[in-house]
């Protein structure tokens, strides 16, 4: 009966001893680190420059749509993003020529970063459209852009070559935005993909 107990407890040393392994193996391992949630505006040339001056540029492509359908679609968005409540005095459509297909316009409007009770935080953008529209494509550009922040009280303005580029607003190593400019580069990436998500959405629906 001692002999066949001792088998047994033989038998069941390495089972507990493996058991003991995986647990402590389960335990050690490593929690996974979260995604930055700045990652989108970190990437380098998330605000590209031309000439050191800030423009985003982009291509948009409408399948089977002439120049003159696209021309029609994006000049009435246009129009109706000067009358937008965000909108400040004298936005306005500045070019219209449908015979190059070209289009310009200029914003004046608020930017909000905090709106809560007691407390409203925004400033004044300023920026240009410039659109011109092919059979099949519409160049898009956003340009001379900038910034006047609480008008009224300290009226202090910054341009976008100033205030938002990599220069002024990343660290060295693109790991984390400046704080005083980061309400400003992340509000602004976010207002430009807005604008030519909402353009290719509407070329490409009607």
């Amino acid at each position: 009966m001692k002999k066949q107990f001792i088998i047994v407890l033989m038998m069941l040393v390495p089972m507990l001893a493996m058991a003991q392994d995986n647990t402590w193996e389960r335990i050690e391992v490593e929690e996974q680190p979260k995604d930055n949630p700045d990652a989108k505006y970190l990437v380098p040339d998330a605000v590209p420059e031309v000439d050191g001056k800030v423009v985003w540029k982009t291509t948009l492509y409408a399948e089977g749509k002439t120049a003159d359908e696209i021309y029609d679609i994006l000049l009435e968005q246009i129009t109706k993003m000067t009358k937008e409540p965000n909108q400040i005095a004298n936005s306005l459509v500045a070019l219209q020529d449908r015979e190059s297909h070209e289009i310009g316009a200029v914003f004046h409007e608020w930017l909000v970063f905090k709106d809560v009770t007691f407390s409203l935080d925004r400033t004044r953008m300023n920026y240009q459209l410039h659109v011109a529209t092919r059979n099949g494509e519409a160049d898009v550009a956003m340009q001379h852009i900038s910034y006047d922040y609480e008008p009224e009280r300290s009226k202090a303005h910054y341009t976008a070559e100033e205030w938002i580029t990599d220069k002024y607003a990343v660290n060295k190593k693109h790991t984390k935005l400046y704080p005083i400019s980061a309400k400003f580069r992340r509000k602004t990436i976010d207002r430009k993909d807005f604008i030519f998500n909402k353009f290719n959405s509407l070329i490409n629906s009607k």
